[in-house]
């Protein structure tokens, strides 16, 4: 027989606990993405909600996520990322049950904001077991394939969730989602969590209430290159399907995500490796620029293929910005600070794409959908010149992250 670790030297990527994570975290998102797309709409026809009250009763799930982020990045490695993850994930089921008995906008606002705590807790405890058993040398690689199961959930679950919404109800969409949330939580119990021993100086490095236990300062400039990607992204999510119906092309349009996931999909092998062999920066300058150019294409689309060719670019840009930075993040920081930087990457993306929208409305009556995209094509443009500043120059060429806390290969 063939042994195969003879004809791949490299350390082990895809052990049985790395797919379970992978699982745990593709079926939370797709939770996420299931309620986000009906949310507000099922507020303005259930409780007659104002337009601006609906959108509140999608977005207040960010703001929750937020606080999230920051509680469980600053408690994980004290409590415990096993007990973090199932905290997290036994409050996430337990809040999808109470959409059943929501009875007012007050209540489901309620709902929808802690809601987005616990999604929060527990994405944010799978994203640091996740690094933790992905080998150091193969980091860009894993955390790659890792992002791959929000690419997944983000393409179908708005695709489900609408299909539902149409020939069902809200609560076959409910149903499905408290499905998603029990399976998630029985899968964990399969997973063995590596734990992480910490000395007594790490112990009170991360006691106290002082800024660098809710952000991780070595995860900061890449995160804030990481907020700006977000921010442009933003654009993509809340006004593509407006701005195509336009032009005529909102049916091209709602294949957008889906060309965007082939291409995340089909390119992650590549730039993981090319992330772990030659470093951050072979793949993040042409990737920010890649995104750059799917904007502007965007931009300029009159016809479904330079619509559908703006989806390939921003798969190339958006998808491997996403998961180089969050790799970066996490081989900048200490070992023993990896949850920490794990929720600082994800607070500065979510802020982007949360708080986007919201400025981009006021931008969008001034100079139209084409004339906001050219916007932010020039926005990510600057990017390419604040990554430089804040984390092109240091970085060098290869794998040069700390080690950290890994499960046994067999």
């Amino acid at each position: 027989m063939i042994n195969l670790e003879q004809v791949d030297s490299r350390e082990r990527l895809w052990s049985k606990d790395f797919l379970i994570v992978f699982g745990v975290n593709f079926l939370l998102f797709l939770c996420f993405y299931l309620l986000v797309v009906i949310m507000s709409s099922y507020a303005k026809n259930e409780f007659h909600a104002s337009t601006g009250m609906a959108g509140l009763a999608s977005s207040i799930f960010v703001v929750g996520a937020l606080i999230g982020r920051l509680i469980g990045g600053s408690i994980i490695e004290r409590v415990g990322r096993k007990k973090l993850l199932f905290t997290g994930l036994i409050a996430f089921s337990v809040l999808i049950g109470l959409y059943f008995i929501v009875n007012s906008l007050s209540v489901l606002l309620i709902v929808r904001f802690f809601h987005g705590m616990a999604f929060a807790l527990a994405s944010t405890a799978t994203g640091t077991i996740a690094a933790s058993l992905i080998p150091n040398s193969r980091r860009g690689e894993g955390t790659g394939y890792y992002g791959v199961s929000i690419i997944i959930a983000s393409a179908i679950g708005p695709f489900i969730g609408l299909m539902i919404n149409e020939h069902a109800s809200m609560t076959a969409n409910f149903t499905l989602c408290a499905v998603l949330g029990v399976l998630s939580l029985l899968s964990a119990f399969f997973m063995n969590i590596p734990k992480l021993m910490l000395t007594a100086e790490q112990k009170k490095d991360l006691q106290g209430l002082k800024l660098s236990n809710f952000i991780e300062p070595k995860a900061l400039p890449i995160s804030l290159v990481s907020f700006v990607m977000g921010f442009g992204y933003s654009s993509i999510l809340t006004y593509l399907m407006i701005f195509a119906g336009q032009i005529s092309l909102a049916q091209v349009a709602s294949y957008f995500f889906i060309v965007y996931a082939i291409v995340v999909i089909l390119s992650r092998p590549f730039t993981g490796r090319w992330f772990d062999q030659r470093g951050a920066n072979v793949v993040m300058y042409p990737a920010i620029l890649s995104f750059a150019i799917g904007m502007v294409l965007l931009s300029q689309a009159h016809h479904g293929p330079t619509l559908l060719l703006s989806a390939v670019f921003v798969g190339l840009g958006y998808g491997t910005t996403q998961s180089s930075a969050q790799a970066l993040a996490i081989k900048r920081s200490p070992a023993h600070r990896i949850g920490l930087a794990t929720s600082t990457f994800y607070i500065f993306v979510d802020v982007g794409i949360g708080f986007g929208p919201f400025i981009l409305g006021f931008l969008t009556p001034l100079v139209g959908f084409r004339g906001m995209y050219i916007a932010m094509a020039i926005l990510l443009a600057a990017g390419i010149v604040l990554y430089h500043f804040l984390v092109g120059k240091t970085e060098k060429d290869g794998n040069d992250g700390h080690a950290v806390v890994q499960s046994s290969t067999i």
